[in-house]
């Protein structure tokens, strides 16, 4: 292409540009719309992508703070999502025992196990003076919870094994929960009401994750203590397990698998009636989940992104319509198919731009909200801005087609005639 039709062509496509400006001005209502289903279907793309992304992100870096090493023991897993109704055919996990204290214990011991910890968690009151957090993040964990789960303690100590054997009182508060009850101050020594029980703060701890990304309030209590005070759906205790360094991690697991069956007296022939779960597992579980999001979020785009493009057919047909005189002069005066197609399919692209860009602003608005009042993390992942302007180009485009062809196919003759 020669630099002169280079610079035809770009003259064309910005006064296809202007032309598609001046027909939203002129008719607010029709554009709106063609806008509008854009946009929904753009903001769902943006939406959800950002928050499929930020949880995906979340849950990878609170992987990583456990070492690639660490697995779990759990009453039950099941990769994907379940249908329940109460039934043991549709809810096999009420076929399996709880976890408990003791067996936790009992692997600590074996060979192949460095260390273990065990957890229940729940959300929950927790206050200090005047200042009352409804839904906070509660979790009871083993003395051990810091060695397997990461991050630092920066102020004061955790709580000891002697506290979580005599279920004391006390707690270990992160720093996203220290600036929202103790903004200024030193939270080491204050008390603190969980559950409206007075806990002492011992230590406030940073999340490894948190250096990297901002992180939600939450308080940690010994396990003891935990099931004595909190509200929370019992049965559900997680076991944390990391092998010794010079074992493999599947050679752990062999030998947890052993204990713990020899524990529940399971015969040979009897399926476990506990999980031992991998991180890989997890993140394969979590991947399929979100798979699924990702096609709710197809379906949900396209309605919006349909609703757009029925729009442009009815917006540009009228368009063609009134400007059926001018296409006639254009025509006589040497314009080709090809340029009277090319200024209609940018005049429809012009559009569901447009409404692609309110749907990248109402969408990154709506995953700022999410990430600001929820504990959902959510953050805009570049790839989600390109395919909402691609797609929405390429809406105008499709949907475009007939009615500039439709243009581009006027006998010049009949079109000068029109009135």
């Amino acid at each position: 292409m020669s630099r002169t039709s280079l610079g035809a062509t770009i003259s064309r496509i910005g006064e296809g540009m202007l032309i598609a400006l001046d027909s939203v001005r002129s008719n607010k209502a029709r554009a709106a719309l063609t806008i509008l289903g854009v946009a929904i279907g753009v903001m769902v793309v943006i939406a959800m992508a950002s928050m499929i992304t930020g949880i995906n992100t979340s849950v990878v870096k609170e992987i990583e703070t456990l070492g690639p090493r660490t697995f779990f023991v759990q009453r039950f897993f099941q990769g994907g999502l379940n249908i329940s109704d109460g039934s043991d055919e549709l809810s096999p996990w009420r076929r399996n025992p709880w976890l408990t204290v003791e067996e936790a214990e009992m692997l600590r011991r074996l060979p192949l196990v460095q260390e273990v910890t065990w957890r229940e968690g729940t959300s929950g009151p927790v206050s200090y003076r005047n200042v009352d957090l409804k839904s906070t993040s509660i979790v009871g964990f083993s003395a051990s919870w810091v060695g397997v789960v990461g991050g630092t303690i920066m102020a004061g100590r955790n709580f000891t094994h002697a506290e979580e054997a005599a279920g004391s009182m006390v707690a270990v508060i992160n720093d996203k929960m220290a600036e929202s009850l103790f903004p200024g101050l030193d939270p080491v020594g204050k008390q603190i009401k969980i559950f409206g029980q007075p806990f002492q703060v011992v230590g406030m701890y940073v999340d490894a994750s948190s250096l990297f990304n901002e992180s939600s309030p939450m308080v940690a209590i010994p396990h003891s203590a935990f099931t004595k005070v909190a509200d929370y759906f019992k049965g559900w205790m997680n076991i944390a397990v990391v092998p010794v360094p010079t074992t493999t991690v599947f050679e752990a697991q062999d030998q947890v698998i052993a204990a713990m069956r020899a524990k529940r007296g399971l015969k040979p022939s009897q399926d476990n009636n506990f999980a031992v779960v991998s991180q890989d597992k997890i993140m394969e579980t979590f991947n399929n989940i979100t798979g699924g999001f990702f096609l709710v979020m197809l379906a949900l785009s396209s309605i919006g992104l349909m609703v757009g493009g029925v729009g442009v057919v009815a917006i540009m047909m009228i368009s063609v319509t009134e400007r059926t005189r001018e296409i006639g002069v254009r025509k006589a005066l040497g314009a080709t198919r090809a340029e009277i197609m090319l200024q209609f399919l940018v005049e429809a692209a012009t559009l569901t731009l447009l409404g692609g860009i309110v749907g990248m602003l109402l969408g990154s608005g709506l995953a700022w909200a999410v990430s600001s009042f929820t504990p959902i993390p959510a953050e805009v992942p570049l790839w989600s801005v390109v395919i909402a302007i691609l797609v929405s180009a390429i809406t105008g485009i499709f949907f475009g087609l007939y009615p500039a062809n439709r243009a581009s196919r006027l006998d010049p003759v009949d079109a000068l005639r029109y009135e």
